[in-house]
């Protein structure tokens, strides 16, 4: 299986802020962001697929967060 990497680059000011965070105030800045991107990725879901059941939301939600390696 092929995969193709993609960078990112960060903008000056924000590599400026993150630089003066330490490693546990970044790490929960990512950790935030992960929360978050699984609640709207729930929320959508949940939107589309009124049928679903919890178990199977949270079973999608993993797959694509995971990038379908689950």
């Amino acid at each position: 299986m092929t995969r193709r990497l993609e960078f990112e680059m960060v903008e000056d000011r924000m590599a400026e802020v993150l630089s003066s965070k330490s490693p546990e105030q970044r790490l929960a800045i990512g950790f935030g962001l992960w929360r978050s991107a699984r609640v709207m990725l729930g929320a959508m879901l949940r939107s589309a697929h009124p049928d679903w059941d919890e178990a199977r939301l949270k079973t999608e939600v993993a797959r694509r967060m995971s990038h379908g390696a689950v």
